[in-house]
């Protein structure tokens, strides 16, 4: 191998490394717990539609069927980390089919420090408008249900 080849391979070689390792670490998932996952139904406040992550924002239903608050009464919120949003609008995940007031049950890898975010995992069970699931269940068993992302919950 010539001397000008093997400088340009180890130059490729090197840049690589450079630009590789930088786009693979946008990526890490370490900041969520891959051991646990968690099933939340809740109340859609906010979808925050970007490009590299889109999230859902929203208030969990409690066992009562009613939006969870904390000691002082202010709902509990808790956010879904998902795909950019260009990939999941092919899944049906839009800012148009979740407006606020849309009930839906995904499942999440938590945060490891314990914070209410999360790391979507599989479907999203969209619940028909206007209808929740019974106590300690999922919008997977309300009848007229949306699975997106996916075909079982």
């Amino acid at each position: 191998m010539s001397r000008p080849w093997t400088i340009a391979a180890l130059v490729a070689f090197l840049s690589a490394g450079v630009f590789v390792t930088p786009a693979l670490s946008h990526h890490s998932f370490a900041m969520y717990d891959q051991t646990k996952t968690v099933t939340l139904t809740g109340v859609m406040t906010r979808f925050v539609s970007q490009a590299n992550h889109a999230e859902l924002h929203f208030v969990p239903i409690g066992p009562d069927g009613k939006p969870l608050r904390n000691a002082e009464g202010k709902p509990v919120t808790w956010g879904v980390e998902m795909a950019g949003s260009a990939a999941i609008a092919q899944q049906g995940i839009t800012v148009a089919a979740f407006p606020a007031g849309t009930i839906f049950s995904v499942h999440l890898n938590p945060m490891r420090d314990g914070s209410n975010f999360g790391s979507r995992v599989g479907t999203v069970a969209k619940c028909p408008k206007g209808k929740v699931p019974a106590a300690g269940k999922h919008c997977d068993s309300v009848e007229g249900n949306e699975l997106m992302g996916g075909t079982t919950f």
